[in-house]
C-alpha cells in the first residue's frame, strides 16, 4: 500500500506537456483568420465538431477532394525561422491537385501537430494558410491542432491539408480528350515549390553553402528556396471557362517525367521542347552533380503546371493565362506513340 509520502500530486494535462489554454488561444486566432476566407455557402463558424457547407449553383455536382502536406521543407523553415509562407505551400499542394480535373475549390481544413505549441510560430503558419485560402477562393472552415509531447522534438511541427471542391459532371477534365496534335502549355513555378527538399537539404549539406549567400537579384539562397508554392486556381479556372481544356497536370513529387503521364491516354507521347530553367535548378544540378533525368523526375525545373489544349487554342490560351499573371509559354505537343504506356520526351536542356 502507498503511504502518504508516496502519493503523487494532482496531475494535470499541463504536467504531461499539453497546454489546453494555449490551444484555446490559437483557436481564437484561427477564427479571426478564417473570417477573411468566408464564403456565403459556409454555415456556422469554426469551433463545432464539424463544418457545414451548402452546395449552390451546380446542376449535377461532383465533389472533388485532395490532401497533401509540405514535407521536409518544414525542416528548412524551422532552421531559418521562416514560417510565413509554409501555409500557402500547404494550401497550394492541395488545391493545385484539385483543379486538374476542372474543379472549383470550396473549402479547406488543416491539421497542425507539434510537440509543444509555439503560439507565435503557429499563428504565422495559420495566417499564411488563410492567405493561401484567399488566393484559392476557398473557405478555411476548420481543422485540428494537436499538441503531442514525445511525438515531436522541441520546435518541430508538421502540417497536413485537406481541400474539397466541386465540378459539373459534364465539365470534368480527365485527359480522355487528349490527342496527337494537341499543344502543351507550361505555367512557370516559383522555385522548387514543395518538392525535392530532402535532396535540396542534402545538396546544401554536401556543398556547405551558407543559406544567407546572396543568390539572385539581392535575394539569398534561403529566400529562393522558401518561396511558397504558386497557386494556379484562378488563372486555370478562367482558362477552363474560356477555352476547351483537354488535360492539366500539377508538377509535384515525381517531377515532369512522372506527373504528365498520369493524364495521358495510351499510345500518346508528350514531346517537350527545351526551356530556360530558373537559376536555382542549375545551381542544384551543379552542386549535387545530378543527372538530367534525375532532375526531371525530382524537381519541377521551373514548370509548376502544364495545360493541354487543341492547337488552335494555343495562342489565345497563353494570352489569357498571361493576363491572369502567369508566366506561360508553348512547351511542346502531343504525338502518337507505338508504346501502350504514355511517354514523356524532353529535348536536351541548357
Amino acid at each position: 500500500m502507498m503511504n502518504n509520502s508516496e502519493t503523487p500530486k494532482n496531475l494535470t494535462y499541463r504536467d504531461a506537456g499539453v497546454d489546453i489554454e494555449a490551444g484555446d488561444r490559437l483557436v481564437d486566432d484561427i477564427k479571426i483568420i478564417s473570417q477573411g476566407t468566408h464564403r456565403p455557402e459556409v454555415l456556422g463558424s469554426i469551433g463545432g465538431f464539424s463544418a457545414l457547407f451548402e452546395l449552390k449553383r451546380y446542376k449535377n455536382p461532383v465533389l472533388v477532394s485532395a490532401t497533401d502536406g509540405v514535407g521536409t521543407k518544414l525542416l528548412l523553415a524551422n532552421q531559418l525561422n521562416k514560417h510565413e509562407g509554409v501555409g500557402i505551400d500547404l494550401v497550394a499542394m492541395c488545391v493545385n491537385d484539385l483543379i486538374v480535373c476542372g474543379g472549383e475549390p470550396l473549402f479547406f481544413l488543416d491539421y497542425v501537430a507539434s510537440g509543444k505549441l509555439d503560439l507565435p510560430i503557429l499563428k504565422k503558419v495559420i495566417t499564411s494558410i488563410g492567405e493561401g485560402c484567399q488566393q484559392a477562393g476557398a473557405a478555411l472552415v476548420g481543422g485540428e491542432t494537436a499538441e503531442m509531447p514525445g511525438m515531436y522534438t522541441k520546435g518541430d511541427y508538421d502540417l497536413a491539408g485537406f481541400a474539397v471542391g466541386v465540378v459539373e459532371k459534364s465539365a470534368i477534365i480527365d485527359g480522355s480528350q487528349i490527342k496527337p496534335g494537341d499543344a502543351i502549355i507550361a505555367l512557370g513555378s516559383q522555385g522548387p515549390h514543395s518538392n525535392g527538399y530532402s535532396l535540396i537539404r542534402k545538396i546544401i549539406e554536401v556543398s556547405q553553402t551558407p543559406l544567407d549567400s546572396v543568390f539572385d537579384n539581392g535575394k539569398t539562397l534561403a529566400d529562393i528556396l522558401m518561396q511558397p508554392t504558386r497557386i494556379y486556381v484562378k488563372s486555370v479556372r478562367a482558362l477552363c471557362q474560356k477555352n476547351p481544356v483537354h488535360g492539366i497536370a500539377h508538377i509535384t513529387g515525381g517531377g515532369l517525367l512522372e506527373n504528365i503521364p498520369r493524364i495521358l491516354p495510351k499510345h500518346t507521347c508528350a514531346e517537350l521542347k527545351s526551356w530556360q530553367w530558373p537559376r536555382i535548378f542549375h545551381w542544384l544540378q551543379q552542386h549535387g552533380n545530378i543527372e538530367q533525368t534525375e532532375m526531371a523526375r525530382t524537381f519541377n525545373c521551373g514548370i509548376g503546371m502544364i495545360v493541354i489544349v487543341a492547337a488552335e487554342h494555343l495562342n489565345s490560351s497563353i494570352e489569357l493565362l498571361r493576363e491572369h499573371g502567369e508566366l506561360a509559354w508553348p512547351l511542346g505537343q502531343i504525338t502518337h506513340s507505338d508504346s501502350e504506356e504514355p511517354m514523356v520526351m524532353i529535348q536536351s536542356n541548357n
